[in-house]
């Protein structure tokens, strides 16, 4: 206490000589955040301050039990619960003031960290994260040092809305950044409201371990403690018998590797003359194996709604009486296509995902309107899901893109039907909506209505090259269905 610096301390504090006072502080070193003072401060005590005191003013989002204990998922809450989420990068002295800003925005915030949490993440260390939120529906062009607001549903769904201005120009400008900060206390105000929701969804992985130390590093840390144990455990008179110890392991170690080695060397020399006395046959190269998944509930995210830039899935719908027969002709058609790393080959079987396809071709009408689909119009569909930019093609063999003869006009005639508001119920029978035998295609342009159930994929293969060649339609929806089966 005699000391002029601890007086200044206990001075600027207010800290009582005659009491234990522990004080805790975050990025302010003005104020503590949490203070105690008492006769004798217990470890219970001290413990609970921390626990309940244990994130700064503005956190980074550095791993996933930051995120679940930041922005927890509380779908089911009355009230909602925030994340303002700054996306910056390390090193950079703009991005340093920017969340300086923004940390200042935190201090000065009015609604509990209950409701609303200030954060910040780097797009450099979490670059999933980021790319799930900025490449969905209302993101900025460069998310660098913009804010997204964000409400988490579960572990894995989230809703978010992007402040529309930047935040590094607010934090360069007063008069500006005072805007900026009522624009986004506004924002914020506005969607803590029941009433309110957030715009837009996106699906997010989970977060990378900022803080997770390699094999080498735990390693080195615990070769580290050990040394120091033992230097603090021994004396002077016991290094002379460990040395000797360790030694002695050394040695013996040196002469079992020496005998393994030797070992090993026999060993190789009796398999080259074995080797020697065989045939110098060839084993038969392998093939490259195709396989047909089976588009379920579980596996639906991982075929269709999780696929990355640039994959696709191509599926074929099936009932239990044509599976036997369509499936052999489906594997033929598309296997000279089984190295394409970005293609996946599947079946659905109507009798579970009936409902899903239903609600798959709802979306792509301009009206919401009750579809009547008979499964057997169905059957030898072949579908060409592009999940991650929200469109499919479509094979049928009565498809107007699939019949043979004055293809070019079918074709355009399609695309103006499509893009063509109609009310006639027959007009998507080509595709399972209408249960009626009749169709919209002309019979000069039709011929033979009857169509064996072994002739549905024979146009598969020429179908394909058009797909590949992108000259089929796309018929883009604003998200992918909820798969429920029966």
């Amino acid at each position: 206490m005699e000391k002029p610096e601890t007086e200044l301390i206990v001075t600027k504090y207010k800290i009582s000589v005659d009491l234990d006072t522990l004080l805790l502080f975050n990025e302010n070193s003005e104020k503590p955040m949490a203070s105690v003072s008492m006769k004798d401060i217990s470890s219970d005590t001290m413990h609970n301050v921390i626990s309940n005191n244990k994130f700064l003013a503005l956190p980074r989002l550095s791993n996933q039990a930051m995120l679940d204990s930041l922005c927890p998922p509380e779908w089911l809450r009355p009230q909602k619960r925030l994340c303002a989420v700054l996306i910056s990068q390390q090193n950079s002295h703009f991005h340093d003031l920017a969340r300086h800003k923004f940390r200042q925005a935190a201090l000065e915030s009015s609604y509990s960290t209950e409701r609303v949490r200030y954060t910040y993440v780097f797009k450099d260390t979490q670059p999933e994260f980021v790319s799930a939120l900025s490449t969905g529906e209302g993101s900025p062009l460069e998310p660098l040092l913009h804010i997204v607001i964000i409400w988490r549903r579960d572990a894995n769904h989230l809703k978010y809305e992007w402040l529309p201005t930047g935040w590094i120009e607010a934090a360069q400008d007063e008069s500006q950044w005072n805007e900026t900060r009522r624009n986004l206390e506004q924002t914020i105000q506005r969607l803590l409201r029941a009433s309110e929701a957030l715009p837009y969804a996106a699906v997010v992985g989970e977060l990378a371990d900022e803080h997770a130390q390699g094999t080498v590093d735990k390693l080195i840390g615990k070769a580290l403690l050990a040394v120091d144990y033992i230097s603090d455990s021994l004396t002077k008179e016991q290094i002379l018998p460990l040395v000797s110890v360790i030694a002695t392991l050394m040695l013996i170690g040196a002469a079992g590797y020496g005998m393994s080695y030797l070992a090993k060397l026999e060993e190789a020399s009796i398999q080259a003359e074995r080797a020697q006395c065989k045939n110098n046959s060839k084993p038969t190269p392998t093939q490259p194996q195709l396989r047909l998944h089976e588009l379920r509930a579980e596996k639906y995210n991982g075929l269709v709604r999780l696929l990355k830039p640039g994959c696709r899935t191509i599926i074929l719908l099936v009932d239990d009486q044509s599976r036997l027969k369509l499936l052999p002709a489906f594997h033929k058609a598309v296997w000279p296509y089984r190295k394409n790393k970005t293609l996946m080959f599947g079946h659905l079987s109507l009798e579970r995902g009936l409902e899903w396809y239903k609600k798959l071709l709802s979306l792509t009408l301009p009206e919401q309107k009750e579809l009547n689909i008979n499964a057997k119009n169905c059957i030898g569909t072949v579908l060409s899901l592009n999940g991650h930019r929200k469109y499919f093609c479509m094979y049928h063999a009565k498809h107007p893109e699939c019949i043979k003869g004055k293809g070019s006009k079918r074709i355009e005639r399609m695309t103006k039907q499509l893009t063509r508001k109609t009310d006639d119920a027959e007009a998507g029978a080509f595709i399972g909506f209408d249960s009626s035998n009749e169709s919209d295609v002309s019979e000069e342009e039709n011929g033979n209505n009857i169509l064996c159930q072994d002739n549905l994929l024979d146009g598969l293969p020429m179908w394909l090259d058009r797909l590949f060649e992108g000259l089929t339609h796309r018929y883009y929806i604003n998200y992918w269905p909820e798969f429920t089966a029966k």
